[in-house]
């Protein structure tokens, strides 16, 4: 398998050019911007089946490693004078720029060749979910009466048939 470099993946550091991905060489490996990464920049390796993203935050090194079917789709995504291709997934940290271009005959083919490529469904600007809201998690055990009062039967101190004409209940503790 031919494997690109860091520069043929995308533009060197200081390139006018926008992000142009090959889908048909796959494995990719490239940089991406990263606004919580140190150094601002994470590193990216695109294959058919899964997706590795290394970055490191406060001098910490991670590597997450992500099937491609756990992502949403490719969606185009509308910048202010071009497009541009990403791989959505439902944490927006994880989402990856594929393609950036103002050219629409580009981006329309690009589009149907990575949403081939990954067997995902192709998501227009507008048809993109917002990530999940977080659950609230409930205890279910919380309500539950303790292991060793489950055995016991539960009794009711106030109730008027415990007590005897008129009688106070005096309870006497050592």
């Amino acid at each position: 398998m031919r494997r690109q470099t860091a520069t043929s993946g995308t533009n060197p550091a200081g390139s006018s050019r926008a992000l142009r991905l090959d889908p048909l060489s796959l494995p990719l490996s490239f940089d991406a911007h990263d606004t919580r990464a140190d150094g601002g920049v994470r590193k990216i390796e695109l294959h058919r089946e899964r997706v590795v993203l290394r970055r490191a935050v406060h001098g910490m090194r991670m590597s997450v490693n992500i099937n491609v079917r756990d992502f949403l789709g490719v969606a185009l995504r509308g910048l202010d004078d071009a497009q541009m291709l990403v791989l959505v997934h439902r944490d927006p940290s994880l989402s990856i720029p594929l393609l950036v271009s103002s050219d629409t005959d580009e981006i329309a083919s690009a589009w149907q060749t990575w949403s081939e490529i990954f067997a995902l469904p192709q998501l227009p600007e507008d048809k993109v979910r917002e990530p999940a809201a977080r659950r609230r998690r409930h205890n279910a055990i919380r309500t539950r009466r303790p292991k060793f009062l489950v055995r016991r039967r539960a009794g009711d101190l106030l109730n008027a048939a415990n007590l005897h004409d008129g009688e106070r209940e005096i309870i006497a503790r050592d």
